[in-house]
């Protein structure tokens, strides 16, 4: 017979290695993206062949939202994440190997399509034991994945600047996240069963998604349409807009990656005194203030500020809406997830474009002007929600 204690740390210990699986997952593709510009420059590519390209995992991703949501519901996340994270693993060294455009296209193709799978999976973890927990954490753990991200860029700027090449990074990342799967893959959890569950089968092949899950997705789109709008532009944005030289474009996306990755470490306790409801508004008061601050206010200092602004503002949106998404839902975990995760994915393949698009008919403070009107958006959506005034 276990003692409280006991099961106090058992429960530590598998939040800890649910947190490596976040980590594990982010710490993959963010070493993929740090060695971009040495694949590119490899296969001798043009930025009109690279764009398509880059279209790859977004692809892929789409072409994995359905079937993951699926698999996950019907075999459990316990069973898929090992799965899709060897994959992940696997498919990250082939992009290492590759030595054409053809195959380079495949192999981003099934990236995001594993990316997908564990995206899912490793979110209904997430939101297994915060049940257990019964207080928020889940921002906690999409901390570890922007951890992950800023880890990955360091060892990928590290081993860019010793001449290593790509594949020999992925294999030393491979090994790293071998070790990691090793020590915790025996503290992945069963997925938490819903009340449908327990009816008869009649009324679960009747069983809908509520509509509450597609705003929530809105909501998030439009968190991750400003996400898309700091990693793809906030470069361009220093440079174009601001007058910056080249050579500190990177340093407006390593100030939002900052207060993101900090702030989600914190979103937890803000939203157990404050609530989920005003973590959203206050995120989307964030992200609006920042984009407009920079719009209004072009230089350096101000700008750098107005983007640790908006990363402060993006941290809890994805969080507080998978968390919410999956306690509150009556249909499976991976299902509601899907449904979520396949409307708010469209505000980070969708915002960037459209950032595009409207800089090249007037300007990029137009651009971002828009995609601040967006942070009202979550506002004014989130607060009309029931689901979110629920405790």
């Amino acid at each position: 017979m276990t003692t409280q204690v006991e099961d106090s740390a058992k429960l530590k210990r598998t939040r800890l290695a649910i947190f490596a699986f976040y980590f594990m997952q982010g710490l993959c593709f963010s070493s993929w993206a740090s060695r971009i510009p040495d694949i590119k420059m490899a296969l001798g590519l043009n930025d009109a062949s690279w764009g398509t390209i880059l279209l790859m995992i977004p692809i892929g991703q789409i072409c994995g939202m359905t079937l993951s949501g699926f698999l996950v519901s019907r075999l459990g996340s316990k069973r898929i994440l090992p799965i899709a994270l060897v994959g992940y693993v696997i498919t990250l060294i082939l992009i290492g190997l590759t030595r054409t455009e053809g195959a380079l296209m495949v192999s981003l193709l099934v990236f995001g399509f594993f990316g997908n799978f564990c995206n899912i999976s490793v979110n209904t973890q997430g939101v297994t034991l915060e049940t257990m927990y019964n207080k928020p954490i889940m921002a906690s753990f999409h901390g570890g994945w922007s951890l992950a991200g800023l880890t990955g860029a360091a060892i990928g700027l590290i081993l860019a600047s010793i001449n290593l090449k790509p594949v020999y990074h992925f294999l030393i990342i491979a090994f790293l996240v071998l070790i990691g799967f090793i020590i915790n893959i025996r503290y992945l959890q069963s997925d938490i069963k819903k009340k449908k569950d327990t009816v008869d089968a009649e009324a679960k092949k009747t069983a809908k998604p509520e509509v509450f899950l597609y705003l929530l997705g809105i909501v998030a789109f439009c968190g991750m349409a400003a996400e898309g709008a700091m990693s793809d532009w906030s470069g361009l944005f220093l440079t174009d807009v601001v007058g910056v030289k080249e050579n500190l474009a990177p340093i407006g996306l390593t100030a939002y990656m900052v207060t993101m990755a900090t702030g989600r470490f914190v979103i937890d306790k803000a939203t157990q005194r404050f609530g989920r409801l005003r973590v959203l508004q206050c995120g989307g008061l964030f992200i609006s203030v920042g984009l407009f601050f920079a719009v209004a206010f072009p230089n350096l200092i101000t700008t750098l500020i107005a983007f640790m602004i908006i990363g402060v503002g993006t941290a809890g949106i994805v969080p507080t809406v998978y968390s919410v998404a999956g306690q509150k839902t009556k249909i499976s975990t991976g299902i509601a997830l899907t449904i979520v995760s396949s409307v708010s994915f469209l505000g980070f393949l969708m915002g960037p474009p459209l950032i595009g698009y409207v800089s090249h008919a007037t300007n990029l403070r137009v651009s971002y002007a828009i995609i601040g009107i967006f942070g009202l958006c979550i506002i004014a959506l989130s607060s009309k929600l029931k689901v979110l005034k629920e405790k």
